[in-house]
């Protein structure tokens, strides 16, 4: 009130400077700038003065004024009523008691770069002016004691719209943060208003004769008279008054709770400075309010139960979502101690993610909690937090409760929005009977066994899973089909088969939209699939005969087992017809050449099924002849024994003998087959006489007479053997005596060459010429051509050494024990084995003289003779 502005720092220091001679009425500082704008007077009468003040720069100790100019809206002075100033320094507004307002734009620090003008006029004085940027877009808030309007200054002729037919009285208004959207507070007495630039917006409802307002922090500051002292109606509220109580309100509007209230004697202003709040009243004291933390804050909220306040209060001082969370646990548990469970639900369904599932799980477990439990689990698995026990849970809610429109909503999500475990779903909707979803649910996301086994086990719903199989991949198609292949069969036989068929020779899947030939077709063993047909033989030779058409290659099981099938036909039938059919059919596949590395095997099931056919078919394809022979002899068949041993008894002679010796055990009438088997051992001298004889003493059927033939035969051919022996004797003999009188002859006479050809040229014999022993002559000349040794006759050479060599071959073979043995045991006469080895001179020590030694010439002659007698015994024999 004297002229002077004040310094107040944090010191609590006081300092000050004169700014005015009189008085100074209004002051503006810029929170973003060191300016200092003031407005007061310097001579009597009504003449404010408008100063601007750079407080960083000093005149003389003070800060500097960079302008002054009079506050006069056109020619005639008014009080200033309030004064506002746009932090880009552009704008400055000035409102008078008289209702205008005169706005300076551009530089306000300069009269030179800013220009003033009146804003606006009217009848009831400015009580409140505020600037509020929103991008590029700046409006300025002007309310009276009877109207609020708004000016666009962007724009030009600065156009305005009325927002209000109320207004406000002095320091009653004020311009909120970006929290509450920079709306314009004006505060009646009834009511607090807020408002946009082009529209009123929330009122609240605050009653009491409004003194002072601000805005601190998103919070409200509102100094009004205590209800509880006389109203008063003065428009600017400056005359003092001691003995008024007023009360100091810090509303939080964004969480709609008070957040301090008290009473204070006679408040000159409420000062927002260094983090706290600071209340000037009359008495000269400064109290100061400081906001308390967070954390302190929300527990006073917990000691009052005030959660909702607790949670709007965390979250617009942006507190973590783990504190948030524990918030809401809290209220969920105040909510759920009082009873209010489906309040408590939706508190613990903002706690998932944060809070362990199972702490609510436990708490609505009871069945009236069940609705309660469902809201919880659906959201858990909506956020993608549910593991396969919150599933199983949520899945017998819906089935408790018997809510199949949620389940299917559950169930029928897509691929890739599922947030639960699929097969611990089919499982629980399994057990709860709900097939169809299960079945659903399985085929959407591919799990194709729970499909078939729901399909088959439960539903029972055969041909859907038979053409489900026939959809998949080849290696799930072929799995699936052994596991399932025989309940397939036993109820759909014939489809079942059809799709082994394929599998088996050239599958793709049914469902493939490849086209053909895109995708080269797979095929499964068709052995592995035979326990398939178990109890369908019908089936299971159609396809061993379809898989023995359209693969040749089928693997030897196929084969063993069409065989089987065929015989087992055969065995069971008794039309003919059919019968014969039958036969031909095993016959066929018999000698299809298929069974030659499982021999034992077809054998055995021929023998099994008495197919008489068959067995002997393999015994003759195995040349088991003397077991073809034993298999008619057994059935007592005698002209095939016969038979048997003239189509295999010169592979295999003993079957004669067994012959014989069958038909000698034999007590009925059997000569005729007995004289036959007799004929072919006479003509093969297959048997020595004695044994025959020997073998059918055994017989009480048969008599002399039936050997009376071969007997008679055997001795005249054994006489006729013996005359011809003894005529080759005799001839030996004869020439044996010859030989040796040759011999004598030699060695006693001198021998007579008479010769008078060549033996080589046959040209008459001439001198020089050589003589041999032996009876030929050659010209010297023709025997050093063509003889290879001096001492052989070139014409007897070649006999001599077959003879010789044969000589060496005896030597040779002599020691040959194993062959002899062997020879003699497999010969049917002994006797003419021995002879020929006595005849090779195995048993006798034998010397043989090939060249004559040097220097031995008397034993020339010897040598000589010794080859002749070579020579004719080759010749003799």
């Amino acid at each position: 009130m004297e002229g002077q502005i004040w310094f107040l720092p944090r010191s609590l220091q006081l300092s000050s400077f004169q700014a005015y001679k009189l008085r100074v009425t209004h002051l503006y500082q810029l929170k973003q700038h060191s300016i200092l704008v003031s407005v007061g007077e310097d001579e009597e009468g009504i003449n404010p003065l408008v100063k601007v003040w750079n407080l960083e720069k000093r005149d003389g100790g003070n800060p500097l004024c960079t302008r002054i100019f009079p506050a006069i809206p056109g020619n005639k002075p008014t009080v200033v009523s309030c004064l506002t100033v746009h932090e880009n320094l552009n704008f400055m507004a000035i409102g008078f008691a008289d209702g205008s307002v005169v706005l300076t734009k551009g530089d306000i620090t300069r009269d030179r770069h800013s220009k003033t003008q009146i804003l606006h006029e009217g009848s009831y004085p400015v009580t409140g002016l505020a600037f509020r940027q929103s991008g590029k877009t700046t409006h300025l808030f002007v309310v009276t004691t009877e109207n609020i309007q708004s000016y666009m200054l962007s724009v030009k002729d600065y156009p305005h719209l009325e927002l209000d037919t109320h207004g406000c009285g002095l320091r009653c208004s004020s311009l909120s943060d970006p929290s509450q959207d920079l709306q314009f507070i004006v505060a009646g007495n009834d009511c607090v208003y807020l408002y946009q630039p082009d529209e009123r917006g929330p009122c609240f409802a605050f009653e009491g004769q409004k003194l002072i307002v601000h805005w601190y922090r998103g919070y409200l500051i509102i100094v009004s008279k205590d209800r509880k002292t006389s109203p008063k109606s003065e428009f600017a509220g400056n005359e003092a008054q001691n003995s008024d109580k007023q009360v100091l309100n810090i509303y939080d509007l964004c969480n709609k709770f008070i957040a301090y209230s008290s009473i204070f004697d006679d408040i000159v202003d409420v000062l927002a400075e260094w983090g706290s709040l600071y209340v000037l009243t009359r008495d000269g004291k400064i109290h100061v309010l400081q906001e308390k933390d967070t954390q302190t804050k929300l527990e006073m909220l917990f000691r009052k139960n005030l959660f909702e306040m607790a949670i709007n209060l965390a979250k617009s001082h942006h507190l973590d979502s783990d504190g948030l969370s524990e918030i809401f646990r809290q209220y969920g548990d105040h909510l759920y101690n009082k009873g209010n469970h489906d309040g408590a639900i939706q508190q613990y369904i903002r706690t998932i993610g944060k809070l362990e599932p199972s702490y609510v799980i436990r708490k609505f477990l009871d069945a009236q909690r069940i609705h309660n439990l469902t809201a919880y689990l659906q959201t858990l698995h909506l956020q993608s937090l549910a593991n396969a026990d919150h599933t199983t849970l949520l899945l017998n809610c819906y089935t408790k409760l018997k809510d199949s429109s949620k389940l299917e909503e559950f169930i029928k999500t897509s691929e890739s929005e599922v947030r639960f475990d699929v097969e611990t779903a089919i499982k629980v909707l399994r057990q709860a009977g709900y097939y169809s979803h299960a079945v659903y649910l399985a085929e959407k996301h591919a799990h194709h066994e729970w499909y078939l086994k729901i399909q088959l086990e439960d539903i029972k719903n055969y041909q859907e899973a038979l053409c489900y199989i026939g959809k998949l991949p080849f290696d799930q198609a072929e799995s699936n089909m052994k596991r399932y292949g025989k309940i397939l069969m036993h109820h759909v036989p014939n489809e079942t088969t059809e799709l082994l068929k394929i599998l088996c020779t050239d599958y793709r899947p049914s469902g493939d939209n490849e086209g053909p030939g895109m995708l080269e077709g797979k095929k499964a063993n068709s052995e592995e699939f035979i326990p398939v047909f178990a109890n369908n033989s019908r089936e299971l030779k159609a396809f061993l005969e379809h898989m023995t058409e359209v693969q040749a290659d089928s693997p030897q099981g196929v084969y063993d087992t069409l065989l089987e099938l065929r015989l087992q036909n055969w065995a069971h039938e008794q039309d003919e017809q059919i019968k014969e059919k039958l036969h031909n059919e095993a016959l066929t596949l018999l000698k299809s050449g298929r069974f030659k590395t499982v021999f034992d095997k077809a054998l055995v099931l021929c023998q099994m099924h008495n197919f008489k056919d068959g067995v002997l078919y393999l015994y003759e394809q195995g040349k088991l002849f003397q077991q073809i022979m034993h298999y008619h002899m057994q059935n007592e068949q005698y002209k095939k024994v016969i038979e048997v041993c003239e189509l295999y008894g010169d592979q295999e002679a003993c079957l004669w003998e067994q012959a014989l010796g069958y038909f000698a055990r034999k007590e009925e009438d059997c000569k005729e087959y007995i004289a036959a088997v007799l004929k072919h051992i006479e003509s093969k001298n297959l048997m020595p006489p004695l044994l025959v004889v020997q073998t059918l003493a055994h017989n009480s059927t048969a008599t002399l007479s039936v050997i009376k033939d071969y007997l008679v035969n055997k001795l005249q051919k054994q006489s006729r053997q013996i005359e011809q022996d003894e005529q080759r004797i005799q001839k030996y003999r004869e020439e044996t005596t010859r030989i040796r009188q040759e011999i004598e002859e030699l060695k006693a006479s001198p021998k007579i060459f008479q010769k008078t050809k060549c033996s080589i040229c046959t040209s008459a014999l001439e001198l020089p010429s050589v003589h041999f022993l032996c009876g030929h002559s050659f010209h010297q000349h023709c025997f050093e051509s063509y003889s290879e040794s001096d001492s052989e006759c070139p014409t007897c050479m070649p006999e001599n050494r077959k003879v010789m060599d044969m000589i060496r071959a005896q030597e040779q073979k002599r020691d040959l024990h194993d062959q002899f043995q062997h020879q003699l045991k497999c010969s049917n006469d002994g006797f003419s084995v021995v002879a020929d080895y006595f005849g090779r001179g195995v048993f006798n020590k034998l010397t043989l003289i090939t060249d004559l030694p040097s220097g031995k010439a008397a034993t020339t002659i010897e040598a000589g003779l010794q080859r002749e007698l070579l020579i004719h015994a080759k010749r003799s024999t």
